[in-house]
């Protein structure tokens, strides 16, 4: 007589469903480094430039320029392509100046954050041009992640909230050197306006996932934080503490990676929301007000 205790059969029925659950989860974790690697192309490109600079021979270029024209190279390249679109080649344009602006204040003698050792004929005061590409680099990852990953933004707060929490971040980048650093303020206020807001997300097969954005502003500042320390130890900048030898970049520097990441991240959803909403008030204007105007049309 076939046994119906269910204690017998469920263990063996329920193996292959937790078996394809598991490869389901595996496959859809490769998928997920594949497209993440993907969002990276400028930033892999431009940090594989860093590497190898250390180890070609330039001749009488300095290394500072031939990264510079290499950054450019890899960025006409990829509008070339049509892996970046005009609009993202505009909004990485607005970070080499924001960066360019932070940079020239850190390094300048009298604040001497970190400082860019090597001669270079594009060097602008302390700055050697190619460093507005490091910024560039990290809203070039927020932009192609939107699109390849289908990001949308729950429960996002209102512009003028935005805008002005990047406008004290940033601020305080500057003032931190004068009066005392308010990233102990900053930070709880991170947490509490983004509170709500969720990251939704697409890896494959549709299938939408999301994390609270305030994780996911840790997550990205703490693997640029990894990227720095690559960056460092192979001479793209020094810190004070690594003119003698090089040092792990202090754990400080992740916080400051977390406030740098939300000024691109509301900087990129900011000019989406706003190109969206310019596309959706434009298609309004064309669409006809009246009967009449259906007659003319036609």
């Amino acid at each position: 007589m076939q046994s119906t205790n269910p204690a017998v059969t469920q263990p063996a029925s329920a193996i292959p469903g937790e078996a394809s659950a598991i490869r389901e989860g595996c496959l859809e974790f490769l998928v997920f480094g594949l497209k993440e690697a993907r969002c990276c192309i400028f930033a892999g490109s431009f940090m594989a430039v860093l590497v190898i600079s250390n180890w070609i021979p330039l001749g009488p270029v300095p290394r500072y320029d031939f990264i510079l024209l290499a950054a450019i190279a890899i960025q006409i390249a990829l509008l070339a392509g049509k892996v970046e679109s005009k609009a993202e080649a505009c909004t990485l344009c607005l970070f080499h100046i924001i960066g360019l602006c932070l940079e020239l204040f850190k390094t300048h003698p009298s604040v001497n954050s970190w400082s860019y050792p090597e001669d270079a004929w594009s060097k602008l005061g302390t700055v050697p041009l190619y460093s507005g590409f490091m910024y560039a680099a990290v809203a070039s990852y927020m932009c192609q992640a939107w699109r390849i990953f289908d990001m949308k933004l729950i429960h996002y707060p209102p512009r003028w909230l935005t805008i002005a929490l990047c406008l004290a971040i940033y601020g305080n980048f500057f003032a931190n050197h004068f009066v005392r650093d308010a990233r102990l303020v900053l930070i709880p206020l991170v947490l509490i306006i983004f509170a709500r807001t969720k990251v939704c997300f697409t890896v494959w097969k549709n299938r939408e996932r999301h994390m609270p954005l305030v994780m996911a502003f840790f997550l990205v500042g703490f693997f640029i934080w990894v990227a720095e320390n690559i960056s460092t130890f192979f001479g793209a900048w020094v810190y004070p503490e690594q003119v003698s030898e090089w040092k792990v970049v202090t754990w400080q520097k992740v916080s400051s990676w977390f406030l740098l990441v939300i000024i691109s991240s509301v900087i990129v959803a900011d000019l989406k929301h706003w190109r969206e909403d310019r596309a959706a008030n434009r298609q309004e204007s064309l669409l006809p007000d009246s009967i009449g105007d259906v007659e003319r049309i036609r």
